[in-house]
């Protein structure tokens, strides 16, 4: 079995240096053109450049998105765009337009091109098709079984991505033209407003402003609202089908997010390559996975077909235990006091739990703190402030810290 690369969303520098830290074997992430996350943070061609630079260090991959379906006009100066790619040393663009992977090919023919789930990619001879045609990797469209992707694998010599974690699109491969109709914003030119978590009613014609319930609940009904992915339980499955990069979704997410479900998924892979045998999955795992700010999960087409189960019918909110409160940056020895920048709010006498890129979490009660000026403090209220905790022991630098909502 060949160990499959674990692929973490970067929507930001501090984004993508916590996707590392926490485990991830390479990233992507989007340009501040041709992209499918227009409000992502995404990254100036010199801020790129810093990116690439960092995480090769680490001796890790970046893959850039170029996945928009292209009109003509995004067409202009595209050329130019790719050759700076290739000069900053990125490891592979994620294209879904065959005009730009015909413009790849011809401009900068030594840069990897991944082919995006955008292409719907469904079967094994459109594999073979792209495979023809220069693609190093597809990542596959998400309505595929586990034994679909595993056919395609045994009959196409090419690198499979396929999602394990994240936001489920209800349009087919994300080609959803209801953000356009509603709201003017092209979904598949980056500039999605998710319509699909919108509340909806059904109205008759004839009886304007009487509005009926969809199903049981009075308050309306989420009608395409999908439950989020998780194939954490999942991972001998995902191996097995020959799949060579777990891709987890979330550019717009929050680094504890990225973080926290990075983390999770490294551990569950390595714990599984060191015995696979014998392997079981650690149950603390998917508790890490639910302190994220998530909507309830699913394992989506990879073991029967969607049913209603896979919807939340009634909210789309999601499910918020836990707040992000700040980063450890340090530690005073001599004072014995963490050195923390902080992102939420907390004062003494709560209750936090330290997540470190490496190894066990640990809680601990704040029993006093201190400000930049080392004077006594019980909240700290600023963003991004610099707190002192009192701590007899120290934790590495970007530790995450979060509380259990009250």
């Amino acid at each position: 079995m060949n160990k499959p690369e674990l692929l973490a969303p970067a929507g930001d520098m501090e984004k993508l240096k916590f996707a590392l830290l926490y485990g991830a074997d390479a990233v992507y992430l989007g340009g501040k053109q041709l992209g499918l996350r227009a409000s992502a943070g995404n990254f100036t061609l010199e801020e790129m450049k810093e990116a690439v630079d960092y995480t090769h260090s680490f001796s890790k991959k970046v893959y850039v998105t170029v996945n928009i379906l292209a009109h003509n006009d995004d067409l202009e100066g595209i050329e130019e765009y790719l050759l700076k790619l290739e000069v900053i040393n990125a490891d592979g663009i994620i294209v879904s337009d065959p005009g730009i992977v015909k413009i790849a090919r011809e401009v900068v023919p030594q840069l990897p091109i991944h082919l995006s789930t955008q292409a719907n990619t469904t079967n094994w001879a459109a594999a073979d098709f792209w495979k023809g045609y220069g693609i190093k990797r597809i990542v596959l469209a998400r309505e595929l079984s586990l034994a679909e992707i595993a056919k395609i694998k045994q009959k196409v010599d090419i690198e499979i991505e396929a999602f394990i974690h994240g936001a489920m699109c209800m349009a087919y491969s994300g080609r959803c033209l209801l953000s356009n109709f509603l709201v003017g914003r092209g979904a598949n030119q980056g500039e999605c407003a998710h319509p699909c978590r919108y509340k909806y009613h059904l109205m008759e014609e004839k009886r304007p402003g009487q509005v009926m319930e969809i199903q049981e609940d009075a308050r309306g009904s989420y009608i395409f609202n999908s439950k989020d992915l998780c194939m954490l339980e999942h991972i001998p499955a995902m191996v097995k089908a020959g799949i060579d990069s777990l891709k987890i979704e979330g550019r717009m997410k929050s680094i504890h997010y990225v973080a926290t479900v990075v983390k999770a998924y490294r551990q569950a892979i390595d714990s599984y390559f060191q015995n696979p045998e014998t392997y079981t999955l650690d149950e603390k795992l998917l508790e890490e996975v639910g302190k994220v700010s998530h909507r309830e999960y699913t394992t989506g087409f990879y073991f029967n077909k969607i049913t209603s189960d896979d919807h939340n019918f009634e909210t789309s909110a999601y499910r918020h235990t836990y707040d992000f409160i700040g980063i450890v940056i340090g530690y005073d020895v001599s004072k014995r006091q963490l050195i923390v920048e902080q992102r939420n709010n907390f004062s003494v006498g709560d209750k936090i739990e330290f997540c470190p890129p490496k190894g066990h979490n640990k809680e601990m009660i704040i029993n006093a703190m201190f400000d930049d000026k080392l004077e006594k403090i019980e909240k700290a209220p600023h963003p991004q402030q610099l707190v002192y905790i009192a701590s007899p022991v120290s934790f590495p630098k970007y530790t995450l810290i979060r509380r259990r909502r009250k």
